[in-house]
């Protein structure tokens, strides 16, 4: 700094005295008085040169440029970021019921196995949610049996040989439900008839005894045999008492119900046994024929009144998609009562229940003897042997990781982890202001257990690297508008002693006074030239064209002031 006079007043000349006048007497106090204001006014006079030379000293400033030689060596891009670390295994045991502690096997801090027990818990309540689950299950698996046998039941069919009667009237694709009467089937082919004898008779007459019957109205006889003998007590206005006898006898095609008729009998000494009336013929047999499904009608079969149809023949044909929609609806609820079953089974076994990972304990909460309610989370087990870590990584780098990869991982006092990419769920990137960020997971071996769940973690890895590579500070590189005002264009300013061909110009403006210029110019000796750049770290960039490899580059300016 320049040394600072400041100008000292000049010690007043004593004046002479005057003939005749006495000496005056020598005042201390005026003395005093006057070198305190002599010292200000020399304080003063400083203090107001400094502050004009502090508020003029810029235009004093002056700039140092920087420089630095084109160097080669490897640049690395690198992806950072954050995440949190937590156990990759762990698992909570919430009860669904109520109950009372009975044991407790773990503590806080245990470590457990697999299928090690934890506890029993006696649950009357988890109990009776099992038993009515399974009773859910059972009653509609029976109902879905039903449906289908109904199922195989769309189409009707004759059960034996007969004749139709009664047959109902149906439409294409009407909607048919369950039991509904299709038609009576008759056995025609045979004939019967119930008659009634005095218990007089009642050891002459036996099953498979021969009978005659004859009917007047068709002028014939006919041979049959008795089938069936029921011991019953039908009494006579004469106040007989008769049983019942059941002839059957086979129909030469020109009978039918509901004719009058008799029965002849032979004793066995050769006399004839007759009944105590007559009686009617009724068909042999005689079904009620209804569907055993619900479905629109497809197709008809020999369906008309007095026809004949053999066993088995197809009646009515129903369509399958009414009972597919009550199949579909009900293996839905089995689904859900099965899940409520399974639910309500994992439940009961959370009353006793074992580990279901190996690990620590990291929570227990019961204690023998009390009481705990559903929807308590009793025991909490952790495996942090090897913890996970969810990351996300941009749409722009997701291209470099690839299961297998390396990350490195840091906490906040520096120690360092290896972890490795496990998982890319590609499926839940979640797009936000233009980027798209994809989840990745990294596992890391946590065997000393230095990783700690909740644990903060930095994480980097290399995307692209090029090595031996021609690279220059970053502050090196300028950005300037390209010759068509569309892009941007990157330049660098070297050092030449002459303009080099590669050299571009550029309007440089004047620096404000005090002020550093924005880059140095011809007259300093730098031209900028136009380079290609690549790779960047956080310190050089990669230059791929535009140098020969040999130039000093300007840095930035290194601003001096006057005074410091």
């Amino acid at each position: 700094m320049p040394e600072v006079t400041v100008p000292q007043p000049a010690p007043a000349a004593t004046p002479a005295s005057s003939p005749g006048r006495p000496k005056p007497k020598f005042n201390k106090r005026k003395v005093r008085q006057a070198a305190i204001a002599g010292a200000v006014v020399v304080a003063l006079a400083a203090g107001g040169f400094l502050l004009y030379r502090f508020l003029t000293k810029q235009d004093s400033a002056s700039s140092q440029i920087q420089t630095q030689a084109v160097q080669y060596g490897t640049i690395q891009s690198k992806v950072t970021g954050s995440g949190n670390a937590k156990a990759k295994e762990s698992a909570a045991i919430t009860l669904t019921a109520g109950g009372t502690v009975q044991e407790v096997f773990v503590s806080p801090g245990d470590t457990v196995t697999a299928g090690q027990p934890l506890y029993t818990i006696f649950s009357q309540e988890a109990q009776d949610q099992v038993t009515q689950a399974q009773a859910q299950v059972d009653s509609l698996k029976k109902e879905m049996s039903a449906l289908l046998e109904d199922a195989s039941n769309l189409t009707v069919r004759a059960p034996f040989a007969g004749k139709l009667i009664n047959v109902k009237e149906f439409q294409p694709d009407q909607e048919v439900t369950k039991e509904t009467a299709v038609a009576t089937l008759v056995n025609d082919k045979k004939l019967k008839l119930s008659l009634y004898f005095s218990y007089a008779y009642e050891d002459q007459i036996h099953t498979g005894q021969s009978v005659q019957v004859s009917i007047p109205t068709a002028m014939g006889t006919y041979t049959g045999t008795v089938e069936k003998i029921n011991k019953v007590r039908f009494i006579s206005p004469e106040g007989a008492v008769h049983f019942e006898a059941v002839v059957a006898f086979q129909n030469p095609g020109t009978l039918t119900a509901g004719m009058n008729a008799s029965a002849t009998l032979t004793a066995s000494d050769g006399s004839a046994i007759y009944p105590y009336e007559n009686g009617t013929t009724e068909y042999y047999e005689t079904r009620e024929i209804v569907t055993k499904a619900a479905g629109p009608v497809v197709s008809q079969g020999n369906l008309m009144d007095y026809a004949d149809v053999s066993a088995g023949e197809a009646l009515l044909t129903l369509g399958s998609s009414t009972i597919d929609e009550s199949i579909m609806s009900k293996r839905k609820e089995i689904d859900e009562a099965q899940k409520k079953l399974a639910d309500a089974q994992k439940g009961l076994s959370d009353f006793n229940a074992v580990s279901p990972i190996d690990g620590s304990v990291t929570s227990c909460t019961l204690i023998p003897g009390t009481e705990v309610k559903s929807g308590d989370t009793v025991v909490t087990i952790s495996n942090t042997a090897n913890m996970v870590v969810d990351i996300t990584v941009d749409d722009k780098n997701i291209a470099f990781v690839q299961p297998g990869l390396t990350v490195e991982l840091s906490d906040w006092n520096g120690s360092t982890f290896a972890g490795t990419v496990t998982a890319i769920n590609m499926g839940a990137a979640e797009s936000q202001n233009g980027m798209t960020n994809y989840p990745v997971t990294l596992t890391v071996d946590n065997q000393d257990g230095s990783l700690l769940a909740g644990m903060y973690l930095d994480y980097s890895f290399v995307a692209s690297q090029s090595d031996d590579c021609m690279m220059v500070p970053m502050q090196s590189v300028k950005n300037i508008p390209s010759e068509d005002g569309t892009s941007t264009d990157y330049v660098v300013f070297i050092r030449a002693d002459e303009r080099p061909e590669n050299a571009v110009d550029l309007e440089i403006p004047e620096p404000e006074p005090g002020e550093s210029p924005d880059y140095p110019s011809p007259e300093d000796g730098f031209y900028p030239v136009k380079v290609e750049t690549g790779l960047n770290d956080d310190y050089n960039v990669e230059i791929k064209s535009g140098l020969s490899g040999d130039e000093e580059v300007f840095v930035n300016y290194l601003v001096e002031s006057a005074y410091g």
